[in-house]
């Protein structure tokens, strides 16, 4: 088993929030909620063993849920760039809202923005006059729960809604805030800032619009939409809210009560026991019901038939579709044209490598090969946002000396994953020890850049310019107006940094960024990052088991992509974008 060392680039006293807040984003994949039991080994989630297997002494068992010793690592994260820098912070709230996909980090974000201190407070003269008015950051809070865009998935659901007052009420996460100087320090109840009015409003709003409402049920959240209005208190103006929501009232105690006591027609979900196959189909198309909807109603005798699902299959999202394809397999429909064509075009829009997963419970070599090309597509499309503004190419060099022993076959997994995302006549790769050997996949595809690298192995010195100088005589050029990204793959350990950044200046290869992709088998040098210092261009670096995780890899491509808009910058690019997001308003 390897070790690995996570040395950053300078001592954590002097990192910066650009650093902080990029570092988050390369090395930060953990997931806060998990809907199966696990185990918590020294603060990482794992799956809980089957059956009476037996685990480690230093893992103890934990209850499906939130994951508090991931929460709380997440959050003191972006609470320590908030204090360093709240202007890149409320910044980068609205980034992850807008422009990721990060569903846990939309949900930290937020909640950190709800109760943090800046809540547009007058500041006031010595005589006691208004001066003028604190920044309201909070409202950038209340707008990433109150943002709405048609059939967007990046918006809050109802569920991640509910997970912000989860999460701050969380008395760890309360505690932080709480030090931090958001809240009350005498008071027992957590800092929750402006989530219940908010929430209250986010639910005012759908009680007004009721086929929104509508649409909220059918997607399967009805459970969650009583809970988060029985947590807020919430009074609808009209009993129609109880009747979508199939949703029976009492008076309450005190008798206050006066909506939805009476004549409430509710919406219920009937089982469809009694019920033929064909009149189950009928059902579901005239209703249009959802995937979710249907399940659990389905008699035993009956279950989820191929003309069933056939029924449901308008319901079901691209993602949806990607995610049961053995379901569909062992139902026989990917062999009928029409839906095989829908499930190929699903393929073609993935924007993150689960399919890779999946791959496992497919016997069908075809779909297999199918799936795989899911990941490449994920991967191409967060090189494409990238990249999207500027002319970017990109040097890969892989070490492949007798240091990365026992780390090799690791480099080439995370490499298999994310080099296929690249447009070949933009990528150029070379292997190194003492010597470099310029490397070219057969193909833009995962399965070709295995075979091109199945042939390496540990061994020899290691000369990091020597992969410069072999891309060099093979002919490689850089357009003037392209910007060059650099990403080494290895441990680090080399010859000085100075000596590899003259071999750029020799071979006239002007790098715009570096990175590295940390694979260590026992320790690590500082080669790379020497480097970029001598070229004065931006160095981040990212653990190379961070690409074992399916949503990780496009969100590491796409920070590791961007290039910076000036010369010699020494901020990264993707910062740079951070920052130019526009800040999230109140409508």
């Amino acid at each position: 088993m390897t070790t690995k060392q996570n040395t950053p680039m300078i001592p954590e006293a002097q990192r910066g929030p650009a650093e902080r807040l990029l570092e988050l984003v390369l090395n930060g994949s953990a997931h806060l909620w998990h809907n199966r039991p696990g185990l918590d080994a020294n603060g990482v989630w794992q799956p809980a063993p089957r059956g009476k297997a037996t685990i480690s002494p230093h893992a103890k068992r934990v209850s499906p849920g939130l994951f508090v010793p991931a929460a709380v690592k997440l959050y003191r994260q972006i609470l320590d760039i908030y204090k360093l820098n709240t202007d890149l912070m409320a910044h980068f709230a609205s980034y992850a809202l807008t422009q990721t996909d990060w569903r846990d980090l939309k949900v930290a974000t937020c909640a950190l923005m709800l109760v943090q201190g800046h809540a547009g407070q007058p500041v006031r003269e010595n005589d006691g006059s208004v001066a003028f008015y604190d920044d309201d950051h909070r409202a950038i809070g209340e707008a990433m729960i109150l943002h709405y865009e048609r059939k967007s998935t990046r918006m809050l659901t109802p569920k991640a809604v509910l997970r912000v007052a989860e999460l701050l009420e969380t008395p760890e996460i309360a505690r932080l805030n709480r030090e931090a100087g958001f809240g009350d320090p005498g008071s027992k109840r957590p800092p929750m800032g402006r989530w219940k009015r908010v929430a209250e409003k986010w639910l005012q709003a759908r009680e007004k619009n009721l086929p929104m409402l509508e649409g909220l049920v059918k997607a399967g959240y009805k459970e969650t939409l009583k809970k988060l209005a029985r947590k807020v208190g919430y009074k609808p103006e009209s009993q129609a809210f109880f009747e979508v929501l199939g949703w029976k009232q009492k008076q309450s105690t005190g008798g206050h009560r006066a909506v939805g006591l009476e004549g409430l027609q509710l919406v219920k979900r009937e089982r469809f026991d009694g019920l033929s196959e064909a009149e189950i189909c009928e059902w579901i198309e005239t209703d249009r019901l959802s995937f979710k909807e249907v399940v659990g109603r389905l008699p035993k005798d009956v279950g989820l038939t191929p003309a069933i699902m056939v029924a449901l299959l308008p319901s079901l999202s691209d993602r949806d579709l990607r995610m049961m394809t053995p379901t569909m397999e062992e139902l026989g429909l990917l062999s009928e044209p029409t839906i095989r064509a829908r499930w190929e075009k699903a393929v073609q829009t993935a924007t993150d490598q689960r399919a890779l997963h999946i791959v496992k419970n497919v016997r069908s070599k075809e779909l297999r090969e199918k799936l795989e090309e899911a990941s490449d597509n994920a991967a191409r499309q967060a090189v494409a946002e990238a990249t999207a503004e500027t002319d970017v190419r990109v040097m890969f060099l892989i070490d492949k000396s007798g240091s990365m022993e026992g780390a090799i076959e690791q480099s080439k997994e995370a490499l298999a994953r994310i080099l296929a995302g690249f447009p070949m006549d933009k990528l150029h790769i070379a292997s190194f020890d003492t010597v470099g050997t310029v490397l070219k996949p057969k193909a833009s595809s995962r399965m070709a850049v295995q075979h091109m690298l199945q042939g390496i192995k540990a061994s020899g010195g290691t000369t990091h310019a020597a992969a410069v100088h072999a891309l060099h005589r093979d002919g490689v050029k850089v357009p003037g107006e392209a910007k060059l990204i650099v990403i080494v793959v290895g441990d680090e350990a080399g010859e000085a940094g100075d000596q590899f950044a003259r071999a750029f200046r020799e071979c006239g290869f002007m790098p715009a960024a570096m990175a590295l992709l940390v694979s260590v088998a026992s320790t690590r040098g500082n080669t790379v990052r020497t480097c970029a210092g001598q070229l004065r261009v931006p160095f981040s670096e990212v653990l190379v088991d961070q690409f074992a995780d399916p949503y990780q890899v496009p969100r590491v491509l796409k920070a590791l992509m961007d290039a910076p808009t000036a010369p010699g910058a020494s901020q990264s690019g993707w910062v740079e974008r951070v920052m130019r997001t526009p800040l999230l308003k109140v409508a």
